[in-house]
């Protein structure tokens, strides 16, 4: 079993005081004795509160982004339709955004006291995910895959509206999986993007 170093167990602690107390009344000194470490040691790998919030959505945000390279590249590489593409990417951050959900839930109750430096940059990364997303509904409008008279930005923002929402309702013990609620989320997204030449009449 892998020993957490101080990085981890500073941010596992973090996440932990973070989602059961709430970021701003947690104090430095709460996290240092939760993660058994010293101010010093946690100093050593984070300046400060804003640090620490930002690094556990930079997991998420981070992971996310090479999945989707990952996905994108390989398909590529394989020759996929695009729809079976953009299925395996929408199916890939809805289980990752249930996979992290409490790194998710943390910061959609704290991102406003990030610096606004902070919220710069969590807004450029955000942005370019999006616009790797925005890329394959481009290419599908395109070839007549998906439909063409919603803007792109209409579509993404209908898509990542039921992702954002995921920690208000989803719960692991639920009658669930992550793959389950993937699959269908996914499924009704594409349902509502795909050109009308393009449906299925067997699936109405």
């Amino acid at each position: 079993m892998r020993t957490m170093n101080v990085q981890d167990q500073v941010l596992r602690a973090a996440l932990e005081l973070f989602s059961t107390r709430g970021y701003a009344t947690t104090s430095v000194q709460e996290i240092v004795v939760a993660a058994g470490v010293t101010k010093g040691a946690m100093y050593h790998y984070f300046a400060s509160k804003d640090d620490l919030l930002f690094a556990i959505y930079e997991r998420m945000l981070s992971l996310q982004k090479a999945r989707l390279d990952e996905i994108v590249a390989a398909g590529t590489e394989r020759g996929d339709a695009v729809e079976d593409v953009l299925r395996a990417v929408c199916e890939d951050v809805v289980t990752t955004s249930i996979e992290l959900l409490p790194e998710g839930t943390v910061f959609t109750r704290s991102q406003h006291m990030l610096t606004a430096e902070r919220q710069a940059e969590v807004k450029r990364r955000r942005r370019a995910y999006h616009d790797d997303f925005e890329s394959l509904l481009l290419r599908g409008t395109k070839e007549g895959v998906f439909r063409d008279d919603v803007p792109t930005a209409v579509l993404i923002a209908h898509f990542f509206s039921d992702v954002h929402y995921l920690p208000q309702w989803y719960s692991p013990t639920g009658p669930e999986t992550a793959a389950e609620v993937a699959g269908q989320l996914t499924e009704l997204f594409l349902r509502g993007i795909r050109a009308a030449a393009s449906q299925d009449p067997g699936k109405d």
